[in-house]
Protein backbone atom coordinates (compact mmCIF):
# COMPACT_ATOMS: atom_id res chain seq x y z
CA UNK A 1 0.00 0.00 0.00
CA UNK A 2 1.52 3.54 -0.66
CA UNK A 3 2.41 5.68 1.91
CA UNK A 4 0.17 9.07 2.54
CA UNK A 5 1.01 11.60 0.00
CA UNK A 6 2.39 8.71 -2.21
CA UNK A 7 0.65 8.85 -5.75
CA UNK A 8 -0.69 4.94 -6.31
CA UNK A 9 0.37 4.28 -10.53
CA UNK A 10 -2.49 4.23 -12.41
CA UNK A 11 -4.03 0.57 -12.72
CA UNK A 12 -5.47 -0.74 -16.41
CA UNK A 13 -9.35 -1.11 -16.68
CA UNK A 14 -9.20 -4.16 -18.90
CA UNK A 15 -10.21 -7.64 -17.45
CA UNK A 16 -8.67 -10.19 -18.09
CA UNK A 17 -5.27 -7.61 -18.43
CA UNK A 18 -2.15 -9.74 -19.44
CA UNK A 19 0.12 -6.87 -20.51
CA UNK A 20 4.05 -7.29 -19.48
CA UNK A 21 4.01 -3.62 -19.80
CA UNK A 22 5.85 -2.23 -16.18
CA UNK A 23 3.39 0.58 -16.64
CA UNK A 24 -0.25 -0.29 -16.33
CA UNK A 25 -0.89 3.42 -16.96
CA UNK A 26 0.92 2.81 -20.39
CA UNK A 27 -1.13 -0.18 -21.33
CA UNK A 28 -4.27 1.72 -20.40
CA UNK A 29 -2.81 4.82 -22.59
CA UNK A 30 -2.07 2.34 -25.85
CA UNK A 31 -5.77 0.49 -25.35
CA UNK A 32 -7.13 4.18 -25.35
CA UNK A 33 -5.21 5.42 -28.05
CA UNK A 34 -4.44 2.93 -31.06
CA UNK A 35 -7.09 -0.18 -29.74
CA UNK A 36 -10.27 0.72 -28.72
CA UNK A 37 -10.94 3.31 -31.15
CA UNK A 38 -10.40 0.65 -33.99
CA UNK A 39 -12.15 -2.22 -32.62
CA UNK A 40 -14.88 -3.60 -34.24
CA UNK A 41 -18.27 -3.07 -32.33
CA UNK A 42 -18.83 -7.11 -32.56
CA UNK A 43 -15.00 -7.67 -30.89
CA UNK A 44 -16.00 -4.67 -28.47
CA UNK A 45 -19.23 -6.76 -27.63
CA UNK A 46 -17.32 -9.71 -27.43
CA UNK A 47 -14.76 -8.78 -24.70
CA UNK A 48 -17.52 -6.94 -22.45
CA UNK A 49 -19.47 -10.48 -22.22
CA UNK A 50 -16.03 -12.35 -21.51
CA UNK A 51 -14.89 -10.09 -18.96
CA UNK A 52 -17.91 -10.88 -17.01
CA UNK A 53 -17.33 -14.91 -17.29
CA UNK A 54 -15.10 -16.48 -14.22
CA UNK A 55 -12.38 -17.36 -16.72
CA UNK A 56 -11.90 -13.85 -18.33
CA UNK A 57 -7.97 -14.06 -17.91
CA UNK A 58 -7.90 -16.75 -20.54
CA UNK A 59 -9.73 -14.59 -23.49
CA UNK A 60 -6.71 -12.75 -26.11
CA UNK A 61 -6.35 -9.25 -25.07
CA UNK A 62 -7.69 -6.40 -27.12
CA UNK A 63 -4.47 -5.08 -28.16
CA UNK A 64 -3.13 -8.34 -29.35
CA UNK A 65 -6.46 -9.54 -31.06
CA UNK A 66 -5.77 -6.19 -33.20
CA UNK A 67 -2.36 -7.56 -33.96
CA UNK A 68 -3.93 -10.96 -35.23
CA UNK A 69 -6.25 -9.02 -37.19
CA UNK A 70 -3.70 -7.00 -38.36
CA UNK A 71 -1.13 -9.62 -39.12
CA UNK A 72 -3.75 -12.21 -40.87
CA UNK A 73 -4.66 -9.10 -43.77
CA UNK A 74 -0.97 -8.80 -43.81
CA UNK A 75 0.13 -12.69 -45.04
CA UNK A 76 -3.10 -12.14 -46.91
CA UNK A 77 -4.47 -15.58 -45.10
CA UNK A 78 -7.61 -17.60 -46.07
CA UNK A 79 -7.35 -21.26 -44.68
CA UNK A 80 -6.34 -20.89 -41.03
CA UNK A 81 -6.40 -23.33 -37.85
CA UNK A 82 -6.88 -22.00 -34.14
CA UNK A 83 -6.34 -24.42 -31.24
CA UNK A 84 -7.96 -23.05 -27.94
CA UNK A 85 -10.77 -20.82 -28.71
CA UNK A 86 -12.85 -20.52 -24.82
CA UNK A 87 -15.46 -17.58 -25.63
CA UNK A 88 -14.19 -17.11 -29.39
CA UNK A 89 -12.60 -13.23 -29.56
CA UNK A 90 -9.42 -14.25 -30.94
CA UNK A 91 -11.22 -16.78 -33.50
CA UNK A 92 -13.55 -13.31 -34.31
CA UNK A 93 -10.32 -11.23 -34.88
CA UNK A 94 -9.24 -13.68 -37.40
CA UNK A 95 -13.27 -14.32 -38.96
CA UNK A 96 -13.25 -10.74 -39.62
CA UNK A 97 -9.76 -10.30 -41.47
CA UNK A 98 -9.70 -13.20 -43.65
CA UNK A 99 -12.01 -12.60 -46.84
CA UNK A 100 -15.29 -13.83 -47.41
CA UNK A 101 -14.40 -17.14 -48.26
CA UNK A 102 -11.66 -17.43 -45.96
CA UNK A 103 -12.38 -20.98 -43.55
CA UNK A 104 -10.85 -21.36 -39.46
CA UNK A 105 -10.78 -25.25 -38.32
CA UNK A 106 -11.73 -24.35 -34.32
CA UNK A 107 -10.81 -26.62 -32.07
CA UNK A 108 -11.45 -26.53 -28.39
CA UNK A 109 -12.60 -29.23 -25.38
CA UNK A 110 -15.12 -27.29 -24.43
CA UNK A 111 -18.16 -25.98 -26.51
CA UNK A 112 -20.15 -24.29 -23.86
CA UNK A 113 -17.52 -21.20 -23.54
CA UNK A 114 -17.86 -21.01 -27.90
CA UNK A 115 -21.47 -20.67 -27.65
CA UNK A 116 -21.22 -17.72 -25.40
CA UNK A 117 -19.39 -15.59 -28.03
CA UNK A 118 -21.44 -17.74 -30.81
CA UNK A 119 -24.54 -15.08 -31.14
CA UNK A 120 -21.96 -12.33 -31.36
CA UNK A 121 -20.06 -14.01 -34.15
CA UNK A 122 -23.01 -14.57 -36.24
CA UNK A 123 -24.60 -11.22 -35.70
CA UNK A 124 -21.06 -10.13 -37.28
CA UNK A 125 -21.65 -12.41 -39.90
CA UNK A 126 -18.54 -14.42 -40.14
CA UNK A 127 -19.87 -17.54 -38.75
CA UNK A 128 -20.02 -19.67 -41.65
CA UNK A 129 -16.35 -19.06 -41.84
CA UNK A 130 -15.85 -21.29 -38.60
CA UNK A 131 -15.74 -25.02 -38.87
CA UNK A 132 -16.09 -25.89 -34.75
CA UNK A 133 -14.72 -29.23 -33.86
CA UNK A 134 -15.16 -30.07 -29.97
CA UNK A 135 -12.27 -32.37 -28.53
CA UNK A 136 -8.97 -32.53 -27.91
CA UNK A 137 -7.01 -31.63 -30.97
CA UNK A 138 -4.37 -34.44 -30.97
CA UNK A 139 -6.07 -36.62 -32.43
CA UNK A 140 -7.64 -34.55 -35.20
CA UNK A 141 -4.05 -33.34 -35.79
CA UNK A 142 -2.82 -37.06 -35.90
CA UNK A 143 -5.56 -37.98 -38.33
CA UNK A 144 -4.77 -35.10 -40.43
CA UNK A 145 -1.33 -35.90 -40.92
CA UNK A 146 -2.36 -39.37 -42.11
CA UNK A 147 -3.76 -37.35 -45.02
CA UNK A 148 -1.33 -35.69 -47.31
CA UNK A 149 -4.43 -33.39 -48.74
CA UNK A 150 -3.45 -31.29 -45.67
CA UNK A 151 -0.17 -31.01 -45.51
CA UNK A 152 1.25 -27.52 -46.43
CA UNK A 153 -2.76 -26.47 -46.55
CA UNK A 154 -2.97 -23.78 -44.09
CA UNK A 155 -1.65 -20.01 -44.18
CA UNK A 156 -1.83 -19.46 -40.41
CA UNK A 157 -2.01 -20.96 -37.47
CA UNK A 158 -2.97 -19.57 -33.65
CA UNK A 159 -2.40 -22.07 -30.18
CA UNK A 160 -3.47 -20.76 -27.28
CA UNK A 161 -4.45 -23.74 -25.48
CA UNK A 162 -2.58 -26.77 -23.26
CA UNK A 163 0.93 -25.68 -22.38
CA UNK A 164 1.95 -28.81 -21.66
CA UNK A 165 0.91 -29.59 -24.89
CA UNK A 166 2.73 -27.34 -27.15
CA UNK A 167 5.47 -29.31 -28.06
CA UNK A 168 3.38 -32.31 -29.07
CA UNK A 169 1.57 -29.74 -31.33
CA UNK A 170 3.98 -27.91 -33.36
CA UNK A 171 5.23 -31.23 -33.81
CA UNK A 172 2.58 -32.33 -36.13
CA UNK A 173 1.49 -28.12 -36.93
CA UNK A 174 4.67 -27.69 -38.69
CA UNK A 175 3.80 -30.14 -41.59
CA UNK A 176 0.07 -28.72 -41.81
CA UNK A 177 0.96 -25.14 -42.03
CA UNK A 178 2.64 -24.31 -45.80
CA UNK A 179 6.33 -23.11 -46.20
CA UNK A 180 5.84 -19.04 -46.08
CA UNK A 181 3.14 -19.49 -43.69
CA UNK A 182 2.98 -18.98 -39.88
CA UNK A 183 2.47 -20.53 -36.44
CA UNK A 184 1.51 -17.92 -33.98
CA UNK A 185 1.94 -19.45 -30.10
CA UNK A 186 0.67 -17.11 -27.85
CA UNK A 187 1.88 -16.97 -24.14
CA UNK A 188 5.14 -17.57 -24.57
CA UNK A 189 6.69 -15.14 -21.83
CA UNK A 190 4.26 -16.72 -19.47
CA UNK A 191 2.73 -14.14 -17.16
CA UNK A 192 6.96 -13.13 -17.21
CA UNK A 193 7.07 -16.39 -14.86
CA UNK A 194 10.14 -17.86 -16.81
CA UNK A 195 12.90 -15.38 -15.58
CA UNK A 196 11.24 -15.68 -12.17
CA UNK A 197 13.81 -17.13 -9.81
CA UNK A 198 13.07 -20.16 -7.87
CA UNK A 199 11.67 -19.10 -4.92
CA UNK A 200 9.62 -16.29 -6.31
CA UNK A 201 5.72 -16.94 -4.66
CA UNK A 202 3.80 -17.63 -8.40
CA UNK A 203 0.31 -19.20 -8.48
CA UNK A 204 -0.03 -22.90 -8.56
CA UNK A 205 -1.16 -23.31 -12.83
CA UNK A 206 1.77 -20.74 -13.54
CA UNK A 207 4.48 -22.26 -11.76
CA UNK A 208 3.29 -25.68 -13.21
CA UNK A 209 2.92 -24.51 -17.00
CA UNK A 210 6.44 -22.35 -16.56
CA UNK A 211 8.74 -25.44 -17.68
CA UNK A 212 6.95 -26.36 -20.58
CA UNK A 213 6.76 -23.03 -21.89
CA UNK A 214 10.24 -22.79 -21.22
CA UNK A 215 10.93 -25.97 -23.31
CA UNK A 216 8.44 -24.82 -25.46
CA UNK A 217 10.76 -21.67 -26.16
CA UNK A 218 14.08 -23.48 -26.15
CA UNK A 219 12.79 -25.57 -29.27
CA UNK A 220 11.76 -23.37 -31.37
CA UNK A 221 14.93 -21.03 -30.54
CA UNK A 222 17.22 -24.45 -32.54
CA UNK A 223 14.16 -25.22 -34.99
CA UNK A 224 15.66 -24.63 -38.64
CA UNK A 225 12.54 -25.40 -40.32
CA UNK A 226 10.98 -22.43 -39.45
CA UNK A 227 11.99 -18.40 -38.57
CA UNK A 228 10.75 -17.01 -35.06
CA UNK A 229 9.78 -13.89 -33.93
CA UNK A 230 8.91 -13.72 -29.77
CA UNK A 231 6.94 -10.11 -28.91
CA UNK A 232 5.72 -8.96 -25.83
CA UNK A 233 2.31 -8.49 -26.91
CA UNK A 234 -0.30 -9.53 -24.11
CA UNK A 235 1.37 -12.78 -22.52
CA UNK A 236 3.90 -12.99 -25.40
CA UNK A 237 3.65 -14.44 -28.51
CA UNK A 238 6.10 -16.38 -30.60
CA UNK A 239 5.38 -15.98 -34.53
CA UNK A 240 6.97 -18.99 -36.36
CA UNK A 241 7.45 -18.82 -40.28
CA UNK A 242 7.90 -21.87 -42.01
CA UNK A 243 10.98 -22.41 -44.32
CA UNK A 244 11.29 -25.66 -44.67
Amino acid sequence: MAAIGETQPAKHQEVGHKSLLQSDALYQYILETSVYPREPQSMKELREVTAKHPWNLMTTSADEGQFLNLLLKLINAKNTMEIGVYTGYSLLSTALALPEDGKILALDINRENYEIGLPIIEKAGVAHKIDFREGPALPLLDEMIKDVKFHGSFDFIFVDADKDNYLNYHKRLIDLVKIGGVIGYDNTLWNGSLVAPPDAPLRKYVRYYRDFVLELNKALAIDSRVEICQLPVGDGITLCRRIS
